[in-house]
């Protein structure tokens, strides 16, 4: 619990603590702002349509510069001699979803601190709806909703009136209060709990009613530190549809930090690979798959029977093909190109059982492994996916350009 109690959503994350506790003076600024600031007032603004081209994953966003909502210049913070954010250069879109991704340590966190304005760069410049997020941290804060990865509520206290609790901190009161609280616990669909003390909820339903706290002060832009972290799979599930909406349905922009490569790949637009510090890429999942292909970099799963010499013969003779692992009773074969076409010819015409098939590439797991091998960290990705955090460092890559 924040020492002051008056920031619920802080218990457990320094961050939310200072972030909340401007959030009241930040309300009363927001009110001078133009009226699409919704955050210092109760009446809900009218948001433009969000064309479906423009939301469904892996579409891309229009690249208007008007179009930006947070952007990021030369972002740099530095601890002493250990760099946690290396010169981060990037636009995110309106009504995207944009997936921060990474192992614990590489610089997540301090971004979001820097673009919540909790603390400040070393050099560089963040942006939020072309306010400065270090200059002007109330205006960033009166539009920007934080969701930290273990969204802290009073226990004692129903769902209802923690939501209560945090609309008085935002000017809300009466008859338009306890509209909004019921709006929102049906939208985020724990209205059957909305009388229980949240110290009974599942960590699944704090994240949810975290994301109704969240839009009490209807931000324009959220930003969410690891939300799925600990969730169980129906829980999750439910968090990742709502997140979609909130961008598709409500056209508000949304940044997430995650390690959990699955769930980022369901709901995000288009995803940054974050490692020590560097972003090394950025793109939607079509655009880094085309990249990594280009670069002649396939790997193709591979069960047959017989498994024999002459098979592997074949295989090694193949133009292109790198290497050929074996994992349990399949092939893992690392090629420069598509060797596929040849390779079922022969097995059809040499009496091979093929039992599976399957040419990786195109889920956010295989890019991932090939933008982690590309940075020469290819041994601490393998602790990462046993045990979800790093070990040992990580070299430094510069972004490539997609």
């Amino acid at each position: 619990m924040a020492d002051n109690g008056t920031n619920k959503m802080a218990t457990g994350a320094d961050a939310g603590t200072q972030y909340g506790s401007d959030v009241k003076n930040a309300e009363k600024k927001a009110e001078k702002k133009a009226d699409t600031t919704t955050a210092g007032n109760v009446e809900k603004t009218e948001r433009g349509a969000v064309d479906a081209a423009t939301v469904n994953r892996g579409d891309g966003i229009g690249s208007e510069k008007n179009n930006y909502v947070i952007e990021m210049s030369h972002l740099t913070k530095r601890y002493d001699k250990k760099v946690a954010v290396n010169d981060l250069t990037l636009s995110i879109h309106r009504g995207e979803v944009f997936g921060l991704l990474g192992p614990n340590g590489a610089g997540k966190t301090t971004t979001i601190l820097m673009l919540l304005g909790l603390t400040e760069p070393s050099g560089g410049q963040a942006t939020i709806e072309g306010m400065d997020c270090t200059r002007d941290p109330l205006g960033v804060k009166s539009i920007v909703g934080y969701l930290p990865d273990n969204a802290g509520f009073y226990g004692d206290m129903t769902g209802r009136q923690n939501l209560r609790f945090t609309g008085r901190l935002n000017g809300l009161e009466g008859q338009e209060l306890e509209d909004r609280i019921e709006t929102l616990l049906k939208r985020v669909d724990i209205e059957y709990a909305g009388d229980q003390k949240v110290g009974t909820y599942s960590r699944g339903m704090r994240q949810r009613l975290g994301v109704a706290d969240v839009l009490m002060k209807d931000p324009e832009v959220i930003i969410m530190d690891e939300p799925t972290l600990g969730i169980d799979p129906e829980g999750m599930r439910k968090l990742l549809i709502l997140i979609r909406k909130l961008a598709v349905e409500d056209g508000r922009t949304i940044l997430i930090s995650s390690h959990q490569l699955q769930q980022i790949q369901q709901i995000c637009d288009r995803v940054g690979i974050f490692i020590e510090g560097n972003l090394i890429v950025e793109g939607t999942l079509r655009e880094l798959e085309e990249h990594i292909r280009k670069e002649g970099s396939y790997l193709l799963e591979l069960t047959v029977q017989p498994l024999d010499d002459q098979l592997l013969g074949m295989l090694y003779q193949q133009d292109g093909v790198k290497k050929i692992e074996k994992e349990g009773d399949k092939f893992m074969i690392t090629s420069k190109k598509d060797i596929r076409p040849k390779l079922t010819q022969f097995l059809g015409e040499n009496g091979y059982t093929v039992y599976h098939l399957h040419q990786r590439g195109g889920d956010l797991d295989e890019i991932y492994r090939v933008y982690f091998e590309k940075a020469g960290q290819a041994d601490e990705r393998s602790s990462y996916e046993k045990n979800n955090k790093r070990r040992g460092r990580f070299g430094k890559k510069q972004k490539q350009a997609i």
